[in-house]
């Protein structure tokens, strides 16, 4: 009797992060959905740490293109303040979608949870750079509104696709989340919000 070799199971080849980026600037549903548990979440906390490494390098960069003088409370800063705030903020931002998903009758999957923020992280360095780039208080206000906006459309994908919240749910929480913002830019304690992201440019808003 004639022994066949098996077939040979390929391999899904790997995407490139320009691809996965166009999923999830056009495909959220389709990127999102991918996301499973594994038991190895210290992929996701070196994902956070690393773009948190690049957005302090890049910022330091464009702090000394700009002329600002080089100390070592700067560098300090961009390679060990700004990482290890992405990996608190990793944390922070998959428990506020733990409690998203449990409000809206999701998964309660802390593992999902922080995979689904690490997997958006590459916001956090260009938020980084656009908030650099504010100049004037109008800048800051439109900066703001455009990161806050578009991590809003984020987080409401993860609930949804990744946490399996009802859409219905997941829509009223994050528009009452919506709110919140609309009423923090409408009050003083905007200012706050803004100096934590670019103090120069906030102090335009006060004169």
């Amino acid at each position: 009797m004639k022994i066949t070799k098996s077939a040979k199971v390929s391999k899904p080849k790997k995407r490139s992060w320009l691809a996965k980026l166009s999923d999830i600037f056009f495909r959220p549903k389709f990127f999102f959905t991918r996301i499973v548990a594994d038991g190895k979440m210290e992929d996701a906390i070196l994902k956070a740490f690393l773009w948190g490494l690049v957005g302090g390098i890049v910022v330091l960069i464009m702090h000394l293109v700009r002329g600002d003088a080089f100390t070592v409370f700067s560098l300090f800063k961009a390679i060990v303040m700004f990482p290890v705030l992405a990996i608190v903020l990793l944390f922070v931002f998959a428990g506020l979608m733990m409690l998203v998903s449990e409000i809206t009758g999701g998964d309660r999957d802390w593992e999902i949870a922080v995979k689904g923020i690490a997997s958006i992280f590459f916001v956090y360095p260009l938020a980084l750079i656009l908030n650099t780039l504010a100049f004037d208080c109008t800048s800051m206000w439109l900066i703001s509104v455009i990161v806050d906006s578009y991590m809003l459309f984020l987080l409401y994908n993860i609930a949804v696709y990744c946490l399996h919240g009802k859409k219905v749910s997941v829509l009223f929480v994050l528009m009452v989340c919506a709110v919140f913002l609309a009423c923090l830019y409408m009050s003083d304690y905007r200012n706050v919000w803004f100096m934590v992201k670019n103090i120069p440019a906030t102090l335009t808003c006060l004169m």
